[in-house]
């Protein structure tokens, strides 16, 4: 599995436009146990993450001044925030989440389920191992 991110115009990268991410090469790691994420793309203005969430897992109850959207890619996730409470989202549904909106993101299965995050502006990939 690889991903393929278009870059903005007025970004210089030199005489490239286009970065390529190939999946089990990007820089990963797991913030808690079986809880994985992979870094698609780590720019200012934009940063994209693959992730696995344990079955039952929950994030900390967290906010980041970067609008955030979500996508589920397998099973399902529920994200709660103190505006619009908890939401569901399946396979292929996604959530934006504004920048300072603290929020928190469940699996409620007994599997695993996967997603991508966007960030806008780009996010420090450590986030997580920085909140410690």
């Amino acid at each position: 599995m690889y991903f393929v991110i278009q870059l903005p115009m007025n970004l210089d990268l030199g005489d490239k436009r286009m970065i390529v991410t190939h999946f089990h090469e990007a820089e990963s790691y797991e913030p808690e146990k079986d809880w994985k994420r992979v870094s698609l793309c780590s720019k200012e203005d934009i940063s994209v993450e693959h992730f696995v969430k344990p079955p039952k897992h929950a994030s900390p109850r967290h906010e980041h001044p970067n609008a955030q959207i979500l996508v589920v890619l397998d099973g399902k996730l529920k994200i709660m925030t103190d505006v619009d409470g908890e939401q569901e989202l399946a396979e292929g549904d996604a959530a934006y989440i504004p920048g300072g909106e603290p929020h928190v993101v469940t699996n409620p299965l007994d599997q695993p389920s996967s997603g991508i995050d966007i960030f806008v502006p780009g996010r420090s990939f450590d986030f997580w191992s920085k909140r410690g």
